[in-house]
């Protein structure tokens, strides 16, 4: 996968895959919802009910290690964290109903 355009776009594909289950789906076994459960109405429980949220937690390991393979500078790699986040989240806003 030297293609570094396929490689931004598999990076947004999966950021947006893991909001979307810890967000929306039980997940395997029912796992992720019982984990929604555990935590609760607190921060932690809160921030699992957001896949915007958690677009910008997933993209920040997903941007460092595109940027780190590129050897981008720390600019370059702090906007393509915000261009990952922002690519789940447009997947997110087009793909489910009733949400804000």
């Amino acid at each position: 996968m030297d293609d570094p355009w396929l490689q931004v776009v598999v990076a947004v594909l999966a950021v947006w895959r893991l909001g979307h289950l810890v967000a929306h789906e039980d997940g395997p076994w029912d796992a992720v919802v019982r984990l929604r459960r555990a935590a609760g109405d607190g921060y932690w429980g809160r921030w699992m009910d957001c896949p915007y949220c958690q677009s910008l937690w997933w993209a920040a390991p997903a941007a460092t290690w595109l940027s780190l393979h590129w050897q981008w500078p720390l600019p370059a790699g702090l906007a393509l964290w915000l261009a990952v986040s922002g690519g789940a989240c447009v997947i997110e806003k087009l793909t489910t109903k009733d949400l804000p």
